[in-house]
């Protein structure tokens, strides 16, 4: 029975309930970015606030402050990313996923409710609530890819996955959005607006708690339809052993989930059993044998394109100044609400649309080559930035500097930032899948960690006399850090295109022949009348161990 389900399940036509799953799990994404992103045009309110004008400059947040924010919330995605993961392999995906989601929702309330109006009770609380809406968001991040991956067919199964992610680029535009809204009301309700821009409104105490809270409001609705969400059918049917409850929750949300008629139509010759249950741990022997390697690929790729990828905000400020009024000569609304303007022109020229060229081509052209192609690519231009920044771009940061930034946002999402959300999903057995996707992710925020605080205080500039590298010298390593993971997807990284979830599983030296084999023939672009399934068996697999 448990291979008919798989089948099936591999097999099913593209429907409506695959969109709503992905809209449900997306919502984490979601919320994950506009969080992300409104902290900046936040944290400029903040320090107008709390922080005393230093002669003609209005208050600003000292670095250290900001290092500390980052890596706080940075530090509870790395936590939730393991402890969410585990938990959704041991007690179930849907048992933990509204657990996640209430603790992202109230962490965004709670995170405008920050106590106090003095600096340090304010900045304290906020880091304190900010560190559990990481661990909502790292939670999130294992469960929506894990449920996305087992629910989807496997034919546009990396362009769901990558559909559930490309969430973040509405999460930025909404947070921009919201935050140019807020502030451009509170401006216009301001009476004292026309006074000195070093002055800061009492109103401005309230525009960015406002801004936090409303991030709770789209996850908030979700709520219902992710606690209405059935068991994912290969967690049932592969963990739980309960073959029948899987094939009765598919059959309650996807409606042409003809168990039956998809198996008489399919060559069963062609398709590949379930494997026997694990009797190896996590920390086992046997599982760095047969998963190690791609768990290494994985956790290396994701922590090298983070570090990139969180560091490419140094450059904001580079970018926006020549563009927008200096932040001496405008208001605090004003200057959050350029922030946030640059923000959404930057989400709407190059993150949006990497997203979406990666859902196209995921399934075309397959998840390593992306990667490899977005590594070599981020590279590339970040090179471009390094090699002149002393002798031009750092007087010349326009036009040109403009492009060749969007281009190693564009490339990160089409390429790494992405895969390396897909791929976790979709190697590991259904035992040990969200948990390995836990690592995988926290690896990445160790990764980002190291970007957005490490390279603040190296890219600070030694002819001002401040302890750092310089911004050529930063943005070199950054390049140096691309190349590095080009050569890792290179050699380690695990192609799964059109390949069952089952497939994908069998371990390190399937892989080498399965894409030893696919060098050398043309990939099934049809699933009508055969399952392109391997008909190799799997080490650890038996015919016999669940016959039809």
């Amino acid at each position: 029975m448990a291979v008919k389900v798989l089948t099936a399940l591999d097999l099913a036509k593209t429907q409506y309930y695959h969109f709503k799953a992905i809209m449900i799990a997306g919502m984490g994404m979601f919320t994950d970015a506009y969080d992300l992103f409104c902290i900046t045009p936040v944290n400029a309110l903040i320090g107008r606030i709390y922080y005393e004008p230093q002669g003609s400059d209005p208050g600003v947040m000292p670095p250290a402050v900001v290092s500390a924010m980052v890596a706080v919330s940075l530090m509870g995605t790395i936590i939730g990313n393991l402890v969410f993961g585990a938990l959704g392999d041991r007690i179930g995906r849907r048992r933990v996923y509204g657990l996640t989601l209430l603790l992202m929702v109230s962490s965004s309330f709670a995170c405008g409710f920050s106590l106090g109006r003095t600096r340090g009770c304010v900045l304290s609380s906020l880091c304190f609530f900010r560190f559990l809406l990481g661990i909502g968001i790292g939670g999130d991040y294992p469960l929506s890819a894990t449920i996305m991956s087992e629910f989807a067919n496997k034919r546009t199964r990396g362009s769901f996955i990558a559909a559930v992610f490309s969430m973040q680029g509405f999460g930025i535009l909404a947070s921009s959005a919201v935050t140019m809204a807020v502030t451009r009301a509170f401006d216009g309700a301001t009476e004292d607006s026309h006074i000195s821009p070093l002055h800061t409104p009492e109103g401005a105490d309230l525009a960015w708690r406002i801004i936090l809270m409303m991030g709770a409001i789209p996850a908030a609705l979700t709520f219902y339809w992710r606690m209405a969400m059935p068991e994912t059918a290969r967690y049932t049917a592969l963990v739980e052993h309960d073959e029948i409850k899987a094939t009765d929750d598919m059959g309650k949300v996807l409606g042409d989930f003809d168990l039956q008629s998809v198996v008489e139509h399919s060559d069963t010759s062609l398709v590949l059993p379930p494997p026997l249950p694990p009797t190896y741990g996590l920390f086992s022997k046997q599982f760095l044998r047969r998963h190690g390697r791609d768990l290494f690929a994985c956790s290396m790729a994701w922590f090298l394109v983070d570090v990139p990828y969180y560091s490419n905000t140094l450059f904001q400020s580079l970018v926006y100044e020549p563009w927008f009024p200096k932040a001496q000569n405008v208001n605090a609304y004003v200057e959050a609400y350029d922030v946030a303007k640059f923000q959404a022109i930057i989400a709407v020229a190059s993150t949006i649309p990497g997203y979406f060229a990666t859902m196209y081509f995921i399934d075309r052209i397959g998840r390593r080559k992306i990667q490899m192609m977005g590594f070599l690519f981020m590279a590339i231009f970040i090179f471009a930035l390094a090699g002149p920044y002393d002798k031009y771009w750092h007087n010349h940061t326009k036009v040109g500097f403009i492009i060749l930034y969007g281009f190693t946002f564009f490339f990160s999402n089409f390429g790494p930032n992405t895969t390396t959300f897909i791929v976790p999903a979709e190697l590991f057995p259904a035992r040990f899948r969200s948990t390995c996707h836990g690592i995988s992710g926290a690896a990445g925020k160790v990764g980002a960690m190291i970007g957005a605080i490490g390279f603040l205080w190296a890219s600070r500039s030694r002819k001002k006399k401040e302890p750092g590298i310089g911004m050529m010298n930063a943005l070199i390593i950054l390049g140096g850090v691309c190349v590095v993971g080009t050569v890792v997807t290179y050699f380690f990284t695990t192609e799964t295109m059109m390949r069952s979830l089952e497939e994908n599983e069998g371990g390190e030296s399937n892989h080498r022949e399965n894409d030893r084999e696919l060098n050398g023939r043309e990939l099934p672009t049809s699933t009508t009348n055969s399952s392109p399934l391997s008909t190799r068996p799997i080490r650890g697999w038996s015919p016999l161990a669940s016959p039809l």
